[in-house]
């Protein structure tokens, strides 16, 4: 598996691929490396959060190489 790599026992990282969201952020800001078991991920963006979600399970045997994150909201740094 290519992009999947392992910190610690128990702690896999893999490549999160985020959907959706302002048409802003840059393509390489679209590909992150995340533990295979966090469920959202938070991606600064001008002044500001956009909030994506996993949807659908994650193979506990075999982790995938590549989780799909989809945009759920933006919210704004708070000062």
């Amino acid at each position: 598996m290519e992009n999947t790599i392992t910190r610690s026992p128990g702690s896999v990282i893999v490549q999160a691929v985020l959907e959706g969201g302002p048409s802003t952020i840059p393509d390489a800001s679209r590909t992150q490396m995340v533990s295979a078991i966090d469920e959202k991920v938070k991606l600064p963006h001008y002044g500001g959060y956009e909030h994506f979600e996993r949807v659908g399970e994650i193979d506990q045997v075999s982790p995938p190489e590549r989780i799909t994150y989809y945009w759920t909201m933006r919210t704004e740094i708070a000062e």
